[in-house]
């Protein structure tokens, strides 16, 4: 199982910031089939919230559901006076900076006080508009650590026609031809989605992707959260 860590400059920057604990929060692919894109982690204060059920998302959630860019939804928290810090994990290249199936990941924010709740996000590849998240989750006490499991949310933006055309990222099976040796996704976009945030419905086969490998059963990631060095 591959399991790697954000530290070097990031970590020395959190153990020296004034008035905050530093926080380690861990993500394990639970997937059999699916990858994670850059993984954005935030802490904020009670209230924030990434995304409501049932509603529609908003357009930088959607940058993450459909391409797996955090950037846009990382600068809106970050003007956000009540968010204390947002982090985000390698983007690639390499390949191996995603977040593979069994692979975990650990990244390092400030937080405390009354920036106690977490954020996560990141997408799922290949999906069309699929992504996992805490949304607004309050965080450990103390010393203890705090173990979460995140469904497969469906962004509602654009339809799942589940083709290599409309899945962004590299090397998949499905998608390799002799044009196209390396098995890289594409950009487009289908529209046609369901125009809210839901409980996403999994792989089904329809398009380029075969069901029986990337197909999943919720949940589809284990997030653990613990503070590893106090400001007191």
């Amino acid at each position: 199982m591959k399991r790697w860590t954000i530290t070097g400059v990031l970590f020395a920057a959190a153990m020296h910031a004034a008035g905050a604990d530093v926080y380690e929060v861990t993500i394990t692919n639970l997937t059999r089939g699916q990858r994670f894109t850059p993984v954005l982690v935030a802490s904020h204060k009670k209230g924030v919230r990434l995304f409501d059920l049932g509603t529609p998302a908003s357009p930088q959630l959607k940058t993450i559901a459909e391409e797996g860019d955090p950037g846009p939804l990382a600068a809106l928290l970050r003007a956000n006076p009540d968010v204390k810090e947002v982090v985000i994990s390698p983007a690639p290249p390499p390949v191996s900076n995603l977040v593979a199936p069994g692979a975990t990941i650990t990244l390092m924010v400030h937080a405390g006080g009354q920036f106690d709740h977490f954020s996560v996000a990141a997408m799922l590849i290949p999906t069309n508009d699929a992504f996992f998240a805490l949304n607004g989750a309050e965080g450990p006490k103390g010393n203890e650590s705090l173990l979460l499991l995140s469904p497969a949310y469906d962004a509602g933006t654009e339809r799942n026609d589940e083709t290599c055309a409309s899945i962004p990222g590299p090397g998949f099976a499905e998608c390799v031809t002799p044009a196209n040796p390396g098995g890289n996704g594409g950009g487009g976009a289908p529209g046609g989605g369901e125009g809210y945030v839901h409980i996403h419905a999994g792989i089904h086969g329809i398009g380029n992707f075969n069901a029986a490998m990337r197909d999943w059963r919720n949940p589809v990631a284990k997030i653990t959260i613990r503070r590893i060095h106090s400001h007191d």
